[in-house]
């Protein structure tokens, strides 16, 4: 499908073919297109290099290099991506091209304006991140019940039991897929696992999978 792209133009740190990662679409091949830019330094970051890192291109660009990939499964990403003007109409162009397109956010940025077909994964800060003050819990009332995605990353019991407490509290389990994911290096997943099923806990236990599949400092991964 033909889709004229507006004069707009992002700060984009990498775009890249790989496997996602995380969330129920994990394993499958995906284009993640990352932009530069992120208020928020979460302990267990990963991506530190896109808070600064990265260069200008246009809207039309962009379409055409996640184009070249040839696969209609594509992420966008960060840094908080919702931190640029640019994604929305990113968004929406891709959405328009036919891709299915998902959202990973802090959770930090109001997300009124996200399309409504987007995937929306999003984050629940706890606290072992130090960015816990910074969840806009009015997020919760604007995400799409059977489409998107709560994500804690969990760095120790601490974190576990705060992340349990508000899904009890606000009524999350059997409205949206809940991913609980052990923070690499600090947390291990085999005691996570275990805490999960003694809870009988209604969540999705998840590994960042391309942590152990490529090293620790590989770009587009």
């Amino acid at each position: 499908m033909a889709v004229t792209a507006p004069n707009i133009t992002l700060k984009i740190n990498e775009i890249y073919l790989s496997l996602q990662g995380e969330s129920t679409y994990a394993g499958l091949p995906c284009v993640f297109v990352r932009l530069t830019g992120c208020s928020l330094r979460c302990v267990w970051c990963d991506t530190a290099y896109a808070f600064y890192e990265g260069e200008d291109r246009g809207l039309e660009k962009v379409l055409e290099k996640v184009d070249s990939f040839g696969v209609k499964l594509v992420e966008v990403t960060g840094g908080e991506p919702l931190e640029q003007e640019g994604v929305y109409p990113l968004m929406e162009s891709l959405l328009k091209k036919g891709y299915r397109v998902l959202l990973e956010t802090s959770g930090a940025v109001d997300l009124g304006r996200v399309p409504r077909d987007v995937v929306k994964i999003m984050d629940i800060k706890c606290p072992g991140s130090n960015e816990e003050g910074r969840n806009l819990w009015d997020n919760l009332g604007k995400l799409v019940p059977g489409l998107d995605e709560i994500k804690f990353v969990l760095a120790d019991r601490a974190d576990y039991d705060y992340a349990k407490k508000v899904i009890q509290e606000r009524s999350l389990a059997g409205k949206f897929t809940l991913l609980f994911s052990a923070a690499y290096e600090y947390l291990k997943p085999a005691d996570l696992a275990e805490w999960i099923t003694a809870d009988r806990l209604p969540v999705r236990m998840q590994l960042q999978m391309h942590k152990y599949i490529w090293p620790e400092d590989t770009k587009g991964r």
